[in-house]
């Protein structure tokens, strides 16, 4: 148990939760744009509420929860080539992502992309492991 509490101590956490936060804020920046479009503008209005209300509307939030975590990804490699990405290292951002989604679940944001659920759960593994797939040794 010690070996396993000070190989956990070592992961490089602080760049995770940075580019967590990053991508978080990203999609934070979006669904603001879309809700000032949605109370501003009526054709955007009507736009997001057909594209929302048809079969696509269930697939967005997925969609963007991939989108997350594959973004993560990229930017893990563009930023950080200190440390050896491997299947640990995309285990703790697709957890620092999430953690990222618990936070913004206390904003008052509506959750026009993504929010905590299931779908979220599964669509950010899924991005972060599609993109990280070079990684998986």
């Amino acid at each position: 148990m010690s070996n396993f509490l000070r190989r956990l101590k070592l992961l490089p956490w602080r760049e995770m939760l940075q580019i967590a936060a990053l991508v978080n804020s990203i999609v934070i920046g979006l669904e603001l744009f879309l809700a000032w479009g949605f109370m501003q503008s009526r054709p955007f209005r009507n736009i997001l509420t057909l594209v929302f209300g048809s079969g696509l509307g269930i697939l967005i939030p997925f969609a963007t929860a991939v989108g997350m975590g594959a973004l993560a990804v990229y930017f893990l490699e563009y930023w950080q080539q200190q440390f050896l990405l491997n299947r640990t290292n995309l285990w703790v951002l697709a957890l620092c992502v999430l953690l990222g989604l618990v936070l913004k679940s206390f904003l008052p944001i509506p959750p026009f992309l993504a929010s905590l659920s299931e779908a979220a759960l599964i669509g950010v593994t899924v991005g972060v492991f599609w993109k990280g797939r070079p990684y998986w040794r």
